[in-house]
């Protein structure tokens, strides 16, 4: 598959090979592409949330008043979650999210989900994105060659430039990643994506191609 290569001006500049026999074209991998996304997103939960158990409040274990004879209702502790300043019943407790999954299914489905968006169309292939200075307003110009669409778009690079990311800092909508840290996730949630061409090399291997 060849992929158009333009410049950081949005001139044509050449073509990059991607490997046909590593896209996939069918509907292989699409259950890896879900439980990746959905690992990742439980990955990202801490699970600290929690509330004290009647074991956990601080207090007296001597029982509020005797058993019988008072006329009040029975009560046998101040930690109780019927008190002010006790136990909270049923409350949240700390779990760990974490799902894990095996390096080949998460390999396949970021093969799948960088097909889909390569026969799709979606990756805009750039010579480089390096910039003269770390000001934003000139990465918006570079942006409106690169990508025009007004939308999130995910910038990948073989590695990160210091004036590219400072640029990049003040426009929510954009995101810079390295291409040997991409996730699913993060290739599927943007509308736009451009890569350099060295990018390309890195996602051509990470899928068992030659760089």
């Amino acid at each position: 598959m060849k992929l158009p290569v333009i410049n950081i001006l949005g001139a044509a500049a050449g073509e990059v090979e991607f490997a046909d026999d590593l896209l996939i074209k069918n509907k292989k991998g699409t259950q890896a592409v879900h439980d990746a996304v959905v690992g990742y997103l439980a990955n990202q939960r801490l699970g600290t949330t929690k509330v004290k158990q009647m074991g956990e409040v601080a207090g007296t274990g001597k029982k509020p008043w005797k058993q019988k004879g008072t006329g009040r209702a029975r009560a046998g502790s101040f930690q109780s979650p019927i008190w002010s300043g006790g136990a909270i019943a049923h409350g949240p407790k700390q779990r760990d999210y974490s799902v894990k999954m095996p390096k080949k299914v998460k390999a396949l489905a970021f093969r799948k989900a960088l097909s889909e968006r390569l026969l799709a169309g979606n990756i805009v292939v750039v010579e480089e994105i390096k910039l003269a200075n770390h000001k934003t307003r000139d990465l918006v110009l570079a942006l409106k060659k690169l990508a025009p669409k007004d939308t999130t778009t995910l910038l990948v690079t073989d590695v990160v430039d210091k004036n590219l990311k400072l640029a990049a800092r003040n426009l929510p909508q954009v995101q810079i990643e390295r291409a040997d840290a991409l996730n699913t996730y993060e290739l599927l949630r943007f509308q736009q994506v451009v890569a350099t061409k060295a990018a390309i090399a890195t996602l051509q291997a990470r899928c068992g191609g030659k760089a």
